[in-house]
């Protein structure tokens, strides 16, 4: 290779900020990411509370189904008059009419039925009590779904109390769609509550513990945080922690699973919290992540549903109830019931969150409160505040100055973007300032688990990096999907009930995480090729009004030419369009009508509108090219809360500011969009609400970052290269001791840009390792096309 211009020159001497506990997980409840899970708990609904709180469909006996074998008679019914405990009342009751060949109950399991695998050990237990025949035995068994045997025990239930009767089951087939069945004879009636079966072969064979493989890929990532449990489902609910649908409460998810009290998840399903904060912070110690719980913080957006202030003391009690709890010795109130669950020794928490995407000025309020009292009693617990989930805006602005009043330590940004913003944006943190409370990047993703989606967040990655005097923590989201049971994607890690696979989102996160150094390395480029700068498109095109689930009249419309002054009237023109649910169903809804087109660059859209009825408003389309490529302003959004400014490319969303607004029904608003090459005003009755630019992505010829691993002195080199083209460079290491050094190198390279991971191919997309020598104190390096490259270079003598 001949000489090259081309360099990354890296000061081996010349330090930057720290990068702390930078990259971390998150843990959220949603995709069946507990319950079918992470959590190895391989009977669904096993105390029988599902309920439809949970879920429409739900019911005591969901996935339960009577068995009469032979000539039997039974009758399978719930009962709550004479529950095993308070907290989880309801309970099976098998009747035995005739008792043939067996009379009992079936479990299918989630997703296709319980996975077996020949010669593997299952733990079972139960409750049981029966009112007669207590000689009979009860008789458990993996069976296929065509009644084939796996494995068996018996045990005997001779008592009309309730007791926890146990029996280990090994299977002599692998079968990914059994079923656990108990049936028994005699006459009566045999009562059972809490079935439970559970691999032999946990994570670390935890009692009560984790589905192996998912949790090995987990703590393969080698994270510094985990935040946990979400997310939404963190305040979504009732204000009452004894309510069926409360707010997330870490006080009911401790103690013995069978006291635990079954939940609505708000994404739709059951919770048994049987993975509860216990186990959390255990996981967190196995893996070596520092535990980041997350807290509700007296307010649910989604409902307004708010804690009253002079009632708040109880929700700041749970807080330092909680760090207590983690960091308390045996002899306080909370780390005596910490020991007493098995774990003597404190946790060591250093971080708190209080709120998840919160919007709105109560949360706010509230926090303040949590604030103070946690700060005056645990001075060195970095608390996080929350911005909501939007990139920019107003409610992202009342986060910041929330947390700058009340000297936050951190505060949670959150955005779901396409990739093409995340390159846009990868020095988004450039200007943050290092005395200023520090960025949690607690949810981030590219809309997709394409190898373009990881190649744009490995870029966006760099930047946090390079940023690490402003940005303390990050990490992507969702984490974990079961295939059966998805409600968002992407995801980092998929999986079904026996196969679990990362995502080309998964190896970026991974060589992030296993090679993140400790203290930044100044590094600079030189002799490189200009940016690639994209081609100047003015956003024009059509225009079109619409309308998102409710009823809507626009008129008067005109379009003013901000160059020239040329106007194009609309005036008496009107236009009514209706999205109701009924509407779509019948296939008569209107959802948009074309105003015009435009070729201006420089204009203003001046409209009427009025909402006649349903629960959101009214969608401007511009700079439309067609239905995957445009803006949209879309007024009422969420709950007929937000109004937000988006771009759409590739049909991947990315929303550029939003604030709040409720579009009232019979109002009419005079709506005005003033475009101005790629910046974009809003206004609503001559109030301007928004305020953004619509960046386009400056490709860089490399996106880089190096830093030094104190344990070892490694120095580590990032580079992604987003190019169509290799990029031969130069890589020169100043001020270098005079050794001979050892370069491991791990890379993702030669994948098509649609590219994925998949269950027929979970390796497709991984990272290669090799290793190469530097003489002195440079090499060269070919960057292939489409890229993530680590160098960790070692001293070898």
């Amino acid at each position: 290779m001949g000489e090259l211009h081309r360099m990354l020159r890296i000061d081996t001497q010349k330090r930057g900020a720290a990068l702390g506990d930078l990259f971390g997980i998150f843990f959220e409840d949603l995709n069946h990411a507990a319950d079918g899970g992470l959590y190895a708990e391989l009977i669904r609904n096993r105390s029988f509370e599902f309920d439809p709180i949970d879920h429409p469909d739900f019911h005591g006996l969901t996935a339960w189904e009577k068995v009469e074998r032979g000539q039997a008679k039974g009758e399978l019914t719930i009962e709550d008059k004479l529950p095993m405990n308070e907290r989880n009342k309801h309970y099976a009751v098998i009747e035995l009419l005739s008792e043939g060949d067996g009379v009992g109950i079936v479990n299918k399991g989630f997703n296709s039925g319980i996975p077996v695998r020949e010669g593997e050990a299952y733990h079972f237990f139960f409750y049981a009590r029966r009112d007669s025949s207590f000689n009979e035995p009860v008789r458990i068994t993996l069976e296929s779904s065509d009644g084939n045997v796996y494995g068996d025990a018996t045990v005997t239930v001779s008592s009309a109390e309730w007791n926890k009767y146990e029996a280990v089951l090994i299977a002599n087939r692998t079968d990914y769609s059994s079923r656990l069945t108990i049936v028994t004879h005699g006459s009566g009636k045999l009562y059972l509550d809490m079935v439970s079966l559970f691999p032999a072969q946990t994570y670390l064979e935890r009692p009560n513990g984790l589905r192996e493989d998912i949790a090995t890929l987990l703590a393969d990532l080698s994270p510094k945080f985990m935040r946990f449990p979400g997310g939404c489902l963190v305040h979504d609910g009732s204000l009452n922690p004894d309510d069926r649908d409360s707010m997330y409460r870490w006080k009911n998810t401790i103690g013995p699973i069978e006291e635990r009290p079954a939940r609505r998840n708000n994404w739709s399903y059951n919770q048994t919290l049987g993975l509860g904060y216990y186990e959390y912070f255990l996981f967190c110690e196995d893996i070596g992540a520092k535990p980041i719980p997350i807290l509700p913080g007296g307010y649910d957006p989604h409902h307004k549903r708010i804690v009253p202030i002079e009632e708040l003391s109880p929700w700041i009690d749970d807080a330092l109830d909680l760090i207590e709890f983690a960091n308390g010795d045996a002899t306080t109130k909370w780390g005596a019931v910490r020991a007493e669950l098995g774990h003597t020794e404190p946790f060591g928490l250093e971080y708190i969150g209080i709120g998840n995407e919160e919007v709105g000025e109560p949360f706010f309020e509230r926090y303040a409160y949590f604030h103070k009292a946690i700060k005056a009693k645990y001075p060195d617990i970095k608390i996080i505040n929350s911005s909501g989930p939007f990139a920019a805006g107003g409610e992202y602005e009342r986060g910041w100055q929330s947390a700058k009043e009340n000297h936050s330590d951190l505060v949670d940004e959150h955005f779901y973007q396409s990739p093409e913003w995340f390159l846009a944006n990868y020095d988004r943190y450039d200007h943050f300032k290092a005395d200023e409370p520090k960025v949690f990047l607690g949810e981030y993703a590219s809309w997709g688990n394409t190898y373009y989606n990881a190649l744009a967040e490995a870029a966006f990655m760099t930047g946090l990096e390079k940023n690490a005097h402003a940005v303390g923590l990050a990490c992507y989201a969702p984490m974990l999907c079961n295939v059966d049971y998805t409600n968002w994607k992407p995801d980092l890690i998929w999986f079904n009930n026996h196969e679990v696979f990362g995502t080309p989102n998964y190896y970026v996160q991974k060589l992030f995480m296993n090679h993140q150094g400790d203290q930044l390395l100044h590094i600079e480029a030189s002799g490189f090729s200009q940016r690639e700068q994209p081609t100047v498109k003015p956003i024009n095109g059509a225009i079109e009004l619409g309308t998102d689930a409710s009823s809507v009249r626009y008129s008067d419309a005109r379009i003013v030419n901000n160059d020239t002054g040329e106007i194009q009237s609309f005036e008496g023109w009107t236009a009514s369009l209706s999205d109701s649910e009924e509407e779509r169903l019948r296939g008569t809804a209107k959802q948009a009508v074309t105003l015009c087109e435009t070729e201006w660059e420089n204009y203003t859209l001046y409209v009427k509108a009025a909402k006649i009825s349903g629960p959101r408003g009214f969608v401007i389309y511009f700079g439309k090219d067609d239905e995957n490529n445009q803006l949209f302003w879309e007024i009422s959004g969420w709950q007929n809360q937000d109004s937000m400014i988006s771009s759409r490319i590739n049909g991947r969303s990315s929303c550029l500011t939003q604030s709040l607004f409720t579009v009232e029904a019979g109002a009419e608003y005079e709506l005005a969009l003033e475009v101005t090459g790629r910046q974009i005003r809003a206004y609503i009755n001559d109030e301007q609400i928004h305020e953004t630019v619509d960046r386009l992505p400056v490709i860089e010829p490399l996106y880089y970052s190096a830093s030094v691993e104190d344990s070892t002195g490694d120095m580590i080199v990032k580079v992604v290269n987003v190019q169509e083209r290799n990029v031969d460079t130069k890589v020169e290491f100043t001020d270098l001791l005079n050794a001979s050094y050892a370069i491991d190198v791990f890379e993702l390279s030669g994948h098509a840009l649609e590219a994925e991971n998949s269950f027929e191919k979970p390796d497709q997309i991984m990272p290669k390792e090799k290793s190469i020598r530097m003489n002195g104190n440079h090499f060269e390096y070919d960057f292939p096309k489409h890229s993530v490259t680590i160098f960790r270079i070692k001293r070898i003598g």
